[in-house]
């Protein structure tokens, strides 16, 4: 049985790896009947045990967590000019191997994986597995490799992008059209643009088994946010996808330091070590022009308010969402 068909309402909490997922955020979705999620990216194995087991002192209810897919090295002449006068670019595999080893000895009732596919044989060593997909050829790739489900990333969602190989020029899918070039009878996560109970409703409408939703909870107190980007999120400033912070594709809400590297070169995690002292120390100054404000296209809609409250109301909005549907077909 899918870890989906023990949830109370078909909402998941995206992982929001990077600062904003806390154990606090997790426990509140999970004890509000959907599904919370621990993000491992960014994190040693060490760290991230500490917060699986943080969580399971809040809640006894189901719960995931979401790893990094490490790719290759990027080649140093791809991003040294880019990155002079920043920080110390370099590569690292975010713990893989001791994560998977973790995941295999606390036994989370989903894991979710993301920026690639992992081998059949490391999938085959989760209890059920999720793989992060933005195209029909991911979707094809993940399920070949036994992916238990799929979470299907519209080009609508804040973050990085999940694709597994990232390359300038790559198609972005929004979601409603992904969802239907998918075929599968494997359970479907939608995310992406996800901020009301009736977008929640239309991609249960569309086929999905559950709605994965992440700015939207960015502006509850559970959630790490940092002051800058809550800000931020309060207002309508437009968003646009860039590889300026971490040279992976990722959407966020459009400052400075974004527009004024537009061609970003594609090297992941270099850039993102590079950056990352930049971008820290504008954190504790408040200067949002300088820090990754990652943010879906409809982060206009987030709200300061407890996250069981948050989704609550998205619960219930799809609910009549939903009613509203039926009565007029």
């Amino acid at each position: 049985m899918s870890v989906l068909e023990r949830l109370k309402v078909p909402i998941v909490l995206a992982p929001l790896a990077g600062g904003p997922s806390t154990p606090e955020l997790a426990a509140a979705v999970c004890n509000g009947g959907g599904l919370g999620f621990v993000a491992g990216g960014y994190l040693t194995a060490a760290a991230l045990e500490e917060r699986i087991g943080a969580l399971r002192e809040l809640t006894r209810r189901p719960f995931g967590v979401n790893l990094f897919v490490p790719g290759p090295a990027s080649a140093p002449e791809t991003y040294s000019e880019y990155t002079r006068g920043l920080g110390e670019p370099r590569f690292h595999d975010d713990d893989w191997d001791a994560k998977l080893a973790l995941m295999e000895r606390a036994k989370p009732d989903v894991v979710s994986f993301t920026f690639g596919c992992p081998s059949r044989e490391e999938l085959a060593r989760m209890g059920e597995a999720w793989v992060t997909v933005t195209s029909p050829g991911e979707a094809a790739l993940a399920l070949a490799a036994g992916a238990d489900g799929l979470v299907v990333q519209g080009s609508e969602a804040g973050g990085h992008r999940g694709v597994f190989a990232d390359a300038p020029g790559i198609t972005q899918y929004g979601l409603l059209p992904l969802l239907q070039l998918i075929e599968t009878s494997k359970p479907l996560i939608a995310t992406g643009g996800i901020a009301t109970g009736a977008a929640v409703a239309a991609v249960l409408s569309a086929g999905a088994a559950a709605a994965q939703v992440g700015t939207a909870f960015l502006r509850a107190p559970e959630a790490g946010t940092a002051a800058a980007h809550r800000e931020a999120l309060a207002t309508t400033r437009e968003t646009g996808l860039t590889r300026a912070f971490t040279g992976r594709l990722a959407r966020g809400i459009r400052n400075r330091f974004m527009d004024e590297h537009p061609d970003a070169p594609v090297a992941y995690p270099e850039i993102h070590f590079a950056t990352a002292p930049m971008r820290a120390e504008a954190r504790q100054r408040g200067d949002a022009e300088a820090i990754n404000l990652w943010a879906g296209e409809a982060h206009a809609l987030a709200q300061e308010k407890p996250a069981a409250e948050i989704l609550a109301e998205l619960a219930a909005g799809a609910r009549e969402a939903l009613a509203r549907a039926e009565k007029r077909l």
